[in-house]
């Protein structure tokens, strides 16, 4: 895989943008060249990656969102499709933790939060953009899951859930597409120094975790235009691709 792409005059979308893995794989697009359109709901996050991106000589666009606006996903594909007609490159990253809790302790709410976020704002932003990623001569999506989804340790039902939900959505989406120029995969990013991680873990010393700069620096080949993965999961802290389940 090419380490270090050149993005230039490629629009890439990201979401979970204003802090952790999502702020840092935002500001490495960027710097190799690519219009960056940023999606949080934190607008005060958002801003601030707007200001490191500008004064690095990099192009953003700010778009406040909750991923559980479902017309509000639609609108933003739309809204895409009259500016540039294409999207060149998705990093799906947003996603919520929910609660380290026993299955049954686990309030409805927050189950319904977990899935809203993590499952299906992730589906209708596929939907939402698959066509404009057709569009491109080169399209990349990567969707951001976790070992969790493997691993389904005790207390961590719900996102681990939610986080092999979406891996099998990035599988039928890369079976459906592999005969196209679009690649399809997942990104496993490993224990990482973020907000979610000192959730989880609240007991764990950060300062033996990789930053997300070191982690959204292992994302970066996944959306070169030399990938030829699909349908894959790519472990960054193994720097690896896993196929957990091939296609029969």
């Amino acid at each position: 895989m090419t380490p270090n792409p050149d993005l230039s005059g490629r629009i890439a979308l990201v979401t979970g943008a204003s802090r952790g893995i999502g702020y840092s794989v935002a500001k490495q697009l960027a710097a190799a060249g690519a219009h960056v359109v940023a999606v949080a709901r934190t607008i005060g996050g958002l801003e601030e990656l707007d200001d490191e991106i500008k004064s690095a000589g990099g192009q953003a666009t700010l778009v406040p969102l909750d991923l559980t606006d479902m017309p509000g996903i639609d609108r933003l594909g739309g809204a895409i499709n009259d500016r540039w007609g294409k999207l060149d490159i998705l990093v799906a990253n947003a996603g919520v933790l929910g609660v380290i809790s026993p299955i049954g302790h686990v309030e409805a709410k927050v189950f319904d939060k977990v899935m809203a976020v993590n499952v299906t704002g992730t589906w209708r932003l596929i939907r939402s953009v698959d066509p404009l990623l057709r569009n491109s001569e080169a399209g990349r999506a990567v969707i951001v899951s976790s070992n969790a989804a493997h691993s389904a340790r005790a207390f961590w039902g719900p996102y681990a859930a939610s986080k092999a939900a979406v891996e099998t959505l990035m599988r039928s989406w890369a079976d459906e597409t592999k005969s196209l120029a679009l690649r399809v995969n997942a990104f496993d990013p490993g224990r990482t120094r973020t907000a979610m991680r000192a959730q989880a873990v609240p007991g764990e010393d950060p300062k033996t975790l990789p930053q997300p700069s070191e982690i959204a620096a292992k994302l970066m080949p996944l959306v070169s235009r030399s990938l030829t993965e699909t349908g894959l999961i790519y472990q960054a802290q193994r720097d690896r691709f896993v196929a957990y389940r091939q296609p029969e």
